[in-house]
C-alpha cells in the first residue's frame, strides 16, 4: 500500500514544488492538453507508475503469456490512429477481473479478465478500450478539466485516479479526501472518458480483425456478474462505471458493422489453459480439475484442456504422465511451438538438460524470432553449463530485437557465466534502470568501469550510458519522480 500512496504524493510534491528556476532544463516536448502536462511527463509519469508496479503488484513474467498479450496490445496499437505511444502490455497474476490504463501506455490486465473471457474478442474489448483512454489522453483532459482548481489539488485528484486504476478501494477514498473537489463534476468527466473509450475502442476491435460484439458481450457479463455477485462486484466496475445505456450504446454500434464468423485463436486458447493451471494453488487440484475436464468434457476446448493437464503434471512432477499427454498433443501438431516448449521445460524438469537444450534447437530452427524460445533456449544452455554459448545466442536476438526486462536479467548472467564480468555489469545496469533504480544503474556501470579487462569501445560505451542516466536522474528529480535520498 505504501507503494500506491508513494504515486498519489509524487503527484501532489509535481504540482507544488517543480521550481520555475529548474524546469528550464527540461525538454520542450510540444503542446499537451490544456498546456498543463506533456506527453514528456506523461512518459515519465508511467515509468514511475511501472516501478510501483513492479514492487507491488505480481506482475507475470513467464515469456510465453508476455508475448501473448503483447502481441493482442501491438495488433491493436497498429490499427490506432495514434500509434506513436511506446505501450507497455502486461497481466498482474490476480483472479479479480480488472484492468487499468496509466499515462505513458502503461496497461495492465489481470489474468481474472482472460480466465472469464469466453473469446479472444472480450479480451480484446477490454485491451482496446484501455488503449482508448491513452491515446485519447484521458489522464492529461483530466488535469485540463480541473484546471480552474489549486494545483496541488488537481494532482491529488489525478493521483487519486492512478490510485485507484491499481487499487480501487484506495483510490475511492483518496478521491473522497480531495476537499472541495465537485465530486459531480468527476462522476461526468469520467463517464464521458468511457463513453468516448467505447467508441474509439470499438473501431480498434474492427480494424484488427476482432468481434466487435467481444466489448458488449464482457460488458454484459460483468453486469450480470455484479448482480448475481452485489456485495463482490469486479473491481473493473469501481474504476469503469457501467450503466444500462453504455452497454445498449456498445451493441448498437456493434450490430453496424456486417457479421461474420470469428475464431478464437490456438495461442488464446492455450494461454487461457496455463493461466488456469496456474491460478489452482495446489499441484494436485490442479491435476485433478483438468482430468475431470477431460473425463467429462466440461472444458470449452479438450486440445487446450490437455496442455493444461500436462503443465499440471508436470508441476506435480508426474513426468511420465505428462510426457503421454504431451506426445498425444505433439502426435497432432509436431511443429506447435507451445508443446515444443511445454517438451523442453519437461526434460529440464527432470534435469535432462542435453534432451531440452535439443528440444529448443529444433524450435529455434523453426521460431528463430520468437523470444519465448530464445529466452528458454538461453536457460538451457546456461543449465548445461554453456555459458558461452547462451550468451552468443541471446546476443544475437538482442541484435534485432527491442530488449525487455526479462532480457537484461538473462544476459547479465550468460555475461558473468561466460566471464565477462564487465558485459555482465552493464547488462545489468540496464536491467536497474528498466526498474525504475537510475541510481543503482548509474553505480552499477561505475562499477564496470573498474574492471581491469575493458577495452577502449567497453569504456567509451560505459561513458556515454552514464551521461545519459545521470541526466535522466537529473530530471527525475527535477520532477520529484525519484528521492533525494
Amino acid at each position: 500500500m505504501k507503494h500506491l500512496i508513494y504515486i498519489l504524493l509524487t503527484l501532489t510534491f509535481v504540482a507544488q514544488n517543480v521550481p520555475a528556476g529548474t524546469t528550464h532544463n527540461l525538454p520542450d516536448m510540444g503542446d499537451s492538453a490544456g498546456g498543463v502536462v506533456t506527453p514528456e511527463f506523461e512518459r515519465r509519469l508511467g515509468q514511475a507508475i511501472m516501478r510501483q508496479v513492479r514492487q507491488s503488484a505480481d506482475v507475470i513474467t513467464e515469456p510465453e503469456v508476455e508475448s501473448y498479450i503483447q502481441s493482442i496490445g501491438y495488433q491493436l496499437v497498429a490499427n490506432s490512429d495514434d500509434n506513436q505511444i511506446p505501450f507497455i502490455f502486461f497481466i498482474v497474476n490476480s483472479t479479480a477481473i480488472n484492468a487499468f490504463a496509466a499515462p505513458g501506455g502503461v496497461i495492465g490486465i489481470n489474468s481474472g479478465v482472460i480466465l472469464n473471457s469466453d473469446t479472444e474478442s472480450e479480451l480484446a474489448g477490454v485491451m482496446a478500450h484501455e488503449i482508448a483512454h491513452v491515446t485519447q489522453r484521458h489522464m492529461a483532459r483530466t488535469y485540463e478539466a480541473a484546471s480552474k482548481f489549486s494545483l496541488p489539488m488537481m494532482a491529488a485528484m489525478v493521483g487519486a485516479i492512478v490510485l485507484g486504476a491499481l487499487n480501487p478501494q484506495a483510490g475511492q477514498a483518496a478521491i473522497a479526501a480531495v476537499a472541495g473537489f465537485s465530486a459531480q463534476y468527476q462522476i461526468n468527466f469520467t463517464r464521458a472518458n468511457e463513453e468516448e473509450a467505447d467508441r474509439v475502442g470499438m473501431l480498434l476491435l474492427v480494424r484488427s480483425g476482432f468481434d466487435p460484439h467481444g466489448m458488449p458481450r464482457f460488458f454484459q457479463k460483468l453486469q450480470q456478474f455484479s448482480r448475481y455477485y452485489n456485495s463482490e462486484a469486479p473491481e473493473y466496475l469501481l474504476t469503469h462505471p457501467l450503466t444500462t445505456s453504455r452497454i445498449a450504446d456498445s451493441i448498437a454500434r456493434a450490430e453496424q458493422y456486417p457479421p461474420r464468423k470469428y475464431s478464437n485463436s490456438i495461442s488464446y486458447k492455450l494461454i487461457r489453459a496455463r493461466l488456469k493451471a496456474d491460478s489452482i494453488e495446489s499441484a494436485k487440484d490442479a491435476v485433478k480439475f483438468f482430468e475431470t475436464s477431460l473425463e467429462t468434457g466440461g472444458y470449452p476446448d479438450m486440445e487446450s484442456a490437455r496442455y493444461g493437464y500436462v503443465l499440471a503434471l508436470t508441476r506435480s512432477n508426474d513426468f511420465a504422465r505428462a510426457r503421454e499427454q504431451l506426445a498425444l498433443l505433439l502426435k497432432n501438431d509436431d511443429e506447435n511451438i507451445t508443446y515444443l516448449l511445454a517438451a523442453a521445460r519437461l526434460e529440464s524438469a527432470q534435469r535432462n538438460f542435453s534432451a531440452a537444450t535439443g528440444i529448443y534447437q529444433e524450435a529455434h530452427k523453426l521460431y528463430p524470432d520468437y523470444w519465448p524460445v530464445v529466452h528458454g533456449y538461453t536457460r538451457a544452455l546456461l543449465d548445461a553449463k554453456q555459458p558461452v554459448k547462451a550468451r552468443d545466442l541471446i546476443r544475437k536476438y538482442g541484435r534485432n530485437h527491442e530488449h525487455s526486462l526479462a532480457y537484461y536479467d538473462l544476459l547479465s548472467q550468460a555475461e558473468a557465466e561466460a566471464g565477462s564480468p564487465a558485459e555482465a555489469g552493464i547488462a545489468k545496469a540496464e536491467y536497474y534502470y528498466l526498474t525504475g533504480g537510475t541510481q543503482l544503474a548509474i553505480d552499477r556501470l561505475k562499477f564496470a568501469q573498474l574492471q581491469t579487462e575493458l577495452n577502449y569501445y567497453q569504456l567509451e560505451r560505459i561513458k556515454a550510458r552514464l551521461t545519459q542516466l545521470e541526466y535522466e536522474l537529473t530530471l527525475e528529480k527535477e520532477l520529484n519522480l525519484v528521492s533525494e535520498g
